[in-house]
């Protein structure tokens, strides 16, 4: 189901919480939101859609990942770049790492450690960001 978009910033600051099996359908009303608006963005945090959660979906190329409970365990090659959000006006500049690792859970909660780069690496940082409260 898609889901409105939140842009209220306290709600936005919230952190989220753990994930668990039962979130499966929170995870796919974000799969189906940010399908809806693929014109406009390439990955959304959970609370996004209102859902204090910790699942981001990304669009990684042609293929989407989803992520339960992802955390950044390593990160190399620091720039500086500028970026926007669909629940936020305008562009702000930020600091992101070109190399990333990140442990996390799919959707059958099998842990998994990736290593991503990129413009891939970048949107897994924004949404990591958006599940820690923090607003670019």
């Amino acid at each position: 189901m898609v889901r409105p978009i939140v842009r209220e910033v306290r709600r936005l600051k919230a952190r989220s919480t753990p994930a668990a099996p039962a979130d499966a359908d929170t995870a796919q009303d974000l799969l189906d939101t940010l399908r809806a608006h693929r014109g406009q963005c390439v990955g959304m945090a959970a609370n996004m859609i209102g859902v204090n959660k910790r699942i981001i979906a990304v669009f990684t190329g042609m293929a989407e990942l989803v992520m339960y409970d992802p955390v950044i365990t390593g990160r190399q090659d620091p720039y500086m770049t500028q970026e926007s959000c669909l629940s936020l006006e305008g562009v702000r500049p930020v600091r992101r790492f070109g190399r990333i690792t990140v442990q996390y859970r799919d959707a059958r909660f099998r842990e998994h450690t990736g290593s991503f780069t990129g413009l891939t690496a970048q949107i897994i940082q924004h949404e990591c960001d958006h599940l820690e409260g923090i607003i670019i």
